[in-house]
């Protein structure tokens, strides 16, 4: 929400951005509207299960270790081979949850 939330205020202007009723009514209006959202859009836990495990394994495991891999060209053998098989179970992982995610909403349609 932060960083939605700030985008916003870089929108509008300085005097009223600044301050601390801009600050909680803004975040106050967006949990609000994502409320209203997670009410109104079908199957929204399930979607965002879809995208939490297919992004949030993405973001927080296979790519941090790829990186790792591109930035480290003179690794040890072993970290060579713990990355490659962290890659790997996150890509395992990352399927089966979005396989899961996928089914529950084929199942409840």
């Amino acid at each position: 929400m932060n960083p939605l939330a700030r985008s916003i205020e870089e929108l509008l202007p300085v005097k009223i951005s600044s301050t601390f009723w801009c600050f909680i009514l803004l975040r106050t209006a967006l949990v609000i509207f994502s409320v209203i959202v997670a009410f109104l859009v079908p199957f929204f836990s399930l979607m965002m299960a879809v995208i939490g495990s297919l992004l949030s394994t993405l973001v927080a495991v296979i790519v941090p270790t790829l990186c790792f891999l591109r930035i480290v060209k003179k690794a040890k053998t072993t970290q060579i081979v713990l990355s490659i098989t962290t890659v790997a179970l996150g890509i395992i992982c990352a399927v089966l949850g979005t396989y899961s995610s996928l089914s529950e909403i084929a199942k409840q349609y």
